[in-house]
């Protein structure tokens, strides 16, 4: 039932057997698992930001390129706001461009500034935003794909909290470019319902943290298998940045801070939420502390194994669902 392209405007556009996209993930999104996106079938985005250092970040590209057997692979690049000292993203376009990179996954704010550059040198670039109405504007400025991230998300769903089911739809009226859903996609007969609603595929992420290519330990993974989606919590929306992570004792912490109704601060968050401690949890397999990205697929999240594992289960429940379709057909008829 494998091995069958799923041809949508996403598929042509990265040259990918099927129109599934692994989001980058933090700290977690590195060669060994963007490759293995690649052998699977889908295209995986190595996270820039987990290699601080340009050489590093050099030296994962050219690992990444060795290991895809020829299966395309981009980097995610989210890009921090303006003005902010030492903000590096054009030094990391140039260096993406210089190793010849096709496909670029960006993120945190308007890509405008920097179309020029990425079209110049023909790199496709798909935009990752939190509503429509930003995906209308990425398209306005050229991004070649768009993927809408909804509520049920597991990091940044931003300010707007509309749901990945009625994103997919909206979006058709609105976009004249691909678009991709994300939000708790985890399961195949989703991205069916995505295609059917107009989109060209989906964007994964939580679902796919517990594949065996993925570094974090494995009492991290474990945790993820065990959790519901009624185990995520949402917070910082005090300071305009919310975001859904795995329910914990920072969780809880941020939530307090938060309910103390006085204005609250970035800065005085910071010793809860920094990144550092987020990834000390994938380190160290202790998910109590830090904010811990994990969305709504949390549902279909149910053992640890590798990735074309997981990629083969969603392209079975694709045609299953897709077998479920002709069954409507006669009564369909009878409007």
């Amino acid at each position: 039932m494998s091995q069958i392209p799923f041809p949508t405007p996403v598929t042509e556009l990265f040259g990918t057997r099927l129109p599934i996209v692994a989001g980058g993930l933090m700290w977690l999104g590195d060669a060994n698992y963007v490759a293995a996106a690649a052998r699977a079938g889908i295209i995986g985005f190595i996270t820039a930001a987990s290699f601080p250092e340009s050489e590093a970040l050099r030296s994962e590209i050219r690992r990444c390129r060795d290991l895809c057997d020829g299966g395309p692979f981009g980097v995610n690049v989210s890009m921090i706001p303006k003005l902010v000292p030492g903000e590096k993203t054009r030094e990391v376009f140039e260096l993406i461009i210089d190793e010849g990179v096709r496909f670029v996954e960006t993120s945190g704010r308007n890509p405008e500034e920097f179309m020029p550059l990425l079209k110049g040198a023909g790199v496709k670039v798909l935009h990752k935003v939190p509503a429509v109405r930003y995906a209308v504007k990425a398209a306005s400025i050229g991004v070649d794909a768009v993927a809408i991230v909804g509520a049920e998300c597991g990091g940044h769903p931003g300010l707007d909290m509309v749901g990945s089911f009625v994103n997919a739809a909206w979006a058709e009226s609105h976009l004249s470019i691909p678009y991709l859903i994300g939000g708790g996609v985890g399961h195949g007969s989703q991205v069916i319902a995505a295609l059917a609603m107009g989109a060209s595929g989906v964007v994964v992420g939580t679902r796919f943290v517990v594949a065996e290519e993925i570094w974090a330990h494995t009492d991290y993974k474990l945790r993820l298998v065990d959790a519901q989606p009624t185990d995520t919590d949402l917070c910082m929306q005090s300071v305009r940045n919310t975001v859904r992570t795995l329910r914990n004792e920072t969780t809880v912490a941020v939530k307090a801070i938060e309910a103390e109704n006085r204005q609250v601060t970035i800065q005085e968050l910071m010793p809860l939420v920094s990144g550092k401690i987020g990834r000390n949890a994938y380190v160290t397999g202790d998910w109590s502390k830090g904010l811990l990205a994990a969305g709504h697929s949390l549902a279909f999240v149910d053992r640890i194994e590798p990735l074309a594992a997981i990629i083969a289960r969603f392209e079975d429940e694709m045609r299953l669902a897709l077998a479920r379709l002709p069954m409507l057909m006669p009564q369909l008829g009878q409007f």
